[in-house]
């Protein structure tokens, strides 16, 4: 599974980038922007985009958005992370074309496996112009 990282704490992507490779997540790109991030996933094509939802000045849940639109296939599979519980976030989670939510101190190779396979399965023939969960 390749995986990009999009989150705006240097220390984070250093971290999460260590565990989850050594949990046999390739991370083949990190950014700390959504102009980063956009320009990432066109020329990368990850598996999976692990998205804060605070990037500092830009919403990870804008950029979720953003990602799907601008793939040529079906929407991409966008995992949202945050250090926050899930509860303070859960009716944007619901109305975003993410394929879910981790808590960042929950994140591991198993749990973003789970969430894609979950996706890829519900999702099979999704096309761009259908982006909802």
């Amino acid at each position: 599974m390749r995986c990009l990282i999009v989150d705006d704490s240097e220390h984070f992507l250093v971290a999460a980038s260590r565990l989850l490779e050594r949990q046999g997540v390739a991370i083949v790109g990190a950014a700390s922007t959504s102009a980063e991030a956009l320009r990432s996933a066109e020329e990368l094509h990850p598996d999976v985009t692990l998205v804060d939802v605070h990037l500092g000045e830009d919403s990870g849940f804008d950029l979720a958005k953003q990602l799907c639109q601008n793939s040529l296939r079906r929407c991409p599979v966008v995992i949202l992370i945050s250090a926050r519980p899930e509860r303070e976030y859960s009716a944007l989670i619901a109305a975003s074309p993410a394929a879910g939510f981790v808590r960042k101190g929950d994140l591991s190779g198993r749990v973003i496996r789970e969430l894609a396979d979950r996706w890829l399965g519900d999702h099979s023939t999704a096309v761009n112009d259908e982006p909802g969960r």
